[in-house]
């Protein structure tokens, strides 16, 4: 008898033991087949959940089963999840139920204009660009603007994190709040000492930029030169507003690597060579140190600035008429040893 009952009880425990495993396997053993990402639009249904997490996960069957369990089937959030690898059913519907998605990196670059950035930044977002340029237009006119591209000062280049799912006015509610921050007192004052209004001190910082190619090294040395060009009623004459003037008419798709004399006729308002002062508006999204440099203008005498083929990616500065004419010279030539016709 006491043979027989051992017996029993370690068939007992055998299948307790089996089924046990079975259930530890399915709710917490790795289901991962490959890491990666997926999305859950909103609006989705479980089918559409389980097409798109079916790549990611070794049982699929498994997965419903705990997704069932837990109630995923009702109750899910929308978004970009992150798959890694060892992970489990449970940690995995846990992660869909709570809405835990993965942020995506998003580069605000020198973009010409509001439109182009809206292009690239609704490659990682749910909403389509014409959705999210619709949007951005109706936040535009509510705040007394034309467009969306009149809110361009809003935005700085950098590198920023949002989430897939991110509806145009958190979009933008961000950068308002970054705009505001920037705003300090301490600028306030010295834009009023500027004597420049915000719009003209962003459309000079974007001229900045582009200029000097982004590096601060020599930005404010070149927003006091055309601040000096400004004050003494001279056309600025700066070959990015060209650049823009012509791009801004073909939707971008015009490169241009020199400017020429028919380029300086064009005519638009942000043509530099054409329009004497500031634009109406800035060229470029532009970054905080092209605005600090405008407002903390280096004070000199420059009225001239040529690209200095000895350094690329500098100027040659100057206030004498002859000085400039032989610095332009040496550029053009070097424009030309490099067969940069155009």
């Amino acid at each position: 008898m006491k043979k027989t009952a051992a017996i029993i009880l370690i068939a007992v425990l055998a299948i307790g033991a089996f089924f046990g495993y079975g259930f530890y396997k399915k709710y917490y053993g790795n289901n991962v087949a490959k890491e990666g990402y997926f999305h859950i639009p909103t609006g989705a249904n479980f089918n559409q959940i389980l097409d798109s997490i079916g790549p990611y996960v070794q049982n699929k069957e498994a997965f419903v089963d705990v997704a069932k369990d837990k109630n995923m089937d009702r109750f899910f959030h929308p978004g970009r999840y992150r798959v890694k690898g060892g992970t489990n059913n449970t940690d995995l519907v846990n992660m869909i139920k709570a809405g835990n998605q993965t942020e995506n990196t998003f580069r605000i670059g020198d973009f010409g204009d509001v439109y182009q950035m809206i292009g690239r930044v609704t490659r990682k977002t749910e909403v389509d660009s014409l959705k999210f340029a619709s949007d951005l237009n109706k936040i535009a006119v509510q705040k007394g603007y034309r467009n969306a591209e009149d809110l361009k000062k809003y935005f700085f280049i950098d590198t920023y994190q949002f989430f897939w799912t991110v509806k145009p006015a958190e979009f933008f509610k961000k950068f308002e709040d970054q705009y505001k921050e920037f705003w300090t007192s301490e600028r306030l004052q010295k834009e009023k000492q500027s004597g420049l209004t915000r719009d003209q001190i962003y459309a000079l910082a974007s001229i900045v930029y582009k200029e000097s190619g982004g590096k601060p090294d020599e930005q404010k040395t070149i927003a006091g030169l055309y601040l000096n060009r400004f004050r003494k009623g001279m056309k600025l004459q700066s070959d990015p507003t060209v650049i823009y003037a012509i791009n801004k008419e073909t939707n971008f798709t015009t490169p241009i690597r020199r400017v020429l004399y028919k380029h300086l006729r064009h005519p638009s308002p942000y043509n530099t060579y054409a329009n004497p002062g500031i634009p109406p508006g800035p060229i470029c999204i532009t970054d905080k140190n092209s605005v600090d440099a405008v407002l903390n203008a280096e004070k000199n005498s420059y009225i001239f600035m040529a690209a200095d083929p000895d350094r690329f990616g500098f100027h040659r500065f100057t206030a004498s008429d002859a000085e400039h004419a032989k610095n332009a010279r040496d550029y053009q030539a070097w424009l030309n040893s490099k067969d940069i016709r155009k």
